[in-house]
C-alpha cells in the first residue's frame, strides 16, 4: 500500500504445501488494498513449490533457501528480505496455510491508521468451518489502562501483549529497532517471543474484522498431542523464560505458571505420554543448558538471505 501507512509487503514461509500455497498468493493478490510486494520464502521444499511459484507468479520475490529453517527462520529470513530489498514501511507475516479474506489487510490498516504507538496488529483466525481457530485466539493485554483500551475500541480492536504469524502486521521500524525472529527457535514460541519483544513500550491490537483462515488439517490447539515437537515447546518456553527481553520479571511469572498449565493438559490428552516425557527432559535439559545462537550463525550459508539478515540486523546491533 501507499500512502499513509507505506508499503504493505506480505512475507509467506512455504514448506510443501503448493497447493495451499497456491490458494495463499491468488487471495493475496485479490486483496481490497493491494500489498506494494509479496516475499515467498521457500524452505528447502521437496515438492516443486519453487518452480510453481517461479511459473505462476512471476512477480513474486522468491526466496529459496537449502535447508529448512523452520518457521522462526522463515519468517526471519523474509522479514529481513521485505524490510532490506523491498524497502517495506508495513511487513504482514504469514504461514502457506494462512488465506487472508479480502479486505484482511484493509481492516489491519485501518485499525492501526496512523498511530505510531501500534507496532503490531494480528487478525481474527478461523478455521474451515467459521470457528475461531484455537491454535490462534489472542489473549487480551492484562491490566491494560483505560485510555488505551478506549483507544484500541474506537479502531475496531483489542489491545493485546502478543500474536500469532498467522497473519501479523508488523512496523517495519519497529523490526529495525528490536530485531527479527530469532532463528533458532525453529518452530513454536518463536511469534510469541518477537511480538512481546516488539510490544513491550508499545501497542498492539487484535483485529477482529480482520479475518484470515487458517487451513490445518484438524481443527485444534498446539497442544493436542504435539508428539516430538513438544521438545521445542519446552525448550523454546525455557529460553523465553529465562532470556528473552521482550518479558517483565512479572510476566515471567506469569507464563510460567500458564506453561505448566498448558503442558499438565497436553499429558493428559496424549496417546503417547513416554515420547512426552522424553521430549519433557531433553527440552528442559537443552532449555537449561543452552541459549539461542544469532542469527548470523544459525543461518549462515545461505547467500542473499544471510546477507539480507546480516543487513536488516545492523543497525539492532548498533542500538
Amino acid at each position: 500500500m501507499t500512502g499513509a501507512a507505506g508499503r504493505t509487503v506480505a512475507v509467506v514461509v512455504a514448506y510443501n504445501r503448493r497447493d495451499l500455497l497456491i490458494e495463499v498468493l491468488d487471495t493475496l493478490a485479490a486483496q481490497s488494498e493491494p500489498v506494494a510486494a509479496i516475499v515467498v520464502v521457500d524452505n528447502a521444499s521437496t515438492d516443486d513449490t519453487a518452480s510453481v511459484v517461479r511459473e505462476r507468479y512471476p512477480r513474486v520475490d522468491l526466496v529459496s533457501v537449502p535447508r529448512n529453517t523452520g518457521g522462526a527462520g522463515g519468517f526471519a529470513i523474509g522479514a529481513a528480505r521485505a524490510v532490506v530489498r523491498q524497502d517495506a514501511d508495513l511487513v504482514w507475516l504469514m504461514d502457506d496455510d494462512t488465506v487472508p479474506t479480502e479486505t484482511a489487510l484493509t481492516e489491519l490498516l485501518s485499525s492501526i491508521g496512523d498511530d505510531e504507538r501500534v507496532t503490531v496488529a494480528g487478525s481474527r483466525v478461523v478455521w474451515t468451518d467459521g470457528q475461531d481457530h484455537p491454535m490462534n485466539t489472542p489473549r487480551p493485554k492484562p491490566f491494560v489502562r483505560a485510555a488505551e483500551r478506549r483507544a484500541a475500541e474506537a479502531r475496531g480492536a483489542v489491545p493485546v501483549r502478543s500474536s500469532s504469524f498467522v497473519s501479523m502486521l508488523v512496523r517495519a521500524d519497529a523490526v529495525r529497532e528490536h530485531g527479527l525472529p530469532i532463528a533458532d527457535y525453529f518452530i513454536w514460541n518463536d511469534d510469541f517471543e518477537f511480538s512481546m519483544r516488539l510490544l513491550r513500550r508499545s501497542r498492539g491490537f487484535f483485529v477482529p474484522g480482520s479475518v484470515v483462515v487458517h487451513k490445518t488439517a484438524k481443527l485444534g490447539a498446539t497442544d493436542v498431542d504435539p508428539g516430538a515437537r513438544f521438545y521445542y515447546e519446552v525448550r523454546n518456553k525455557v529460553w523465553l523464560i529465562r532470556l528473552a527481553r521482550g518479558l517483565s520479571p512479572a510476566e515471567k511469572i506469569l507464563y510460567t505458571g500458564s506453561s505448566l498449565r498448558r503442558w499438565a493438559r497436553t499429558f493428559r490428552a496424549s496417546a503417547d505420554r513416554p515420547l512426552l516425557w522424553t521430549g519433557l527432559r531433553s527440552g528442559l535439559r537443552d532449555g537449561f543448558r543452552s541459549r539461542p545462537r544469532p542469527n548470523r550463525v544459525v543461518l549462515a550459508g545461505l547467500g542473499e538471505a544471510s546477507d539480507d539478515v546480516a543487513a536488516c540486523e545492523a543497525g539492532v546491533a548498533r542500538s
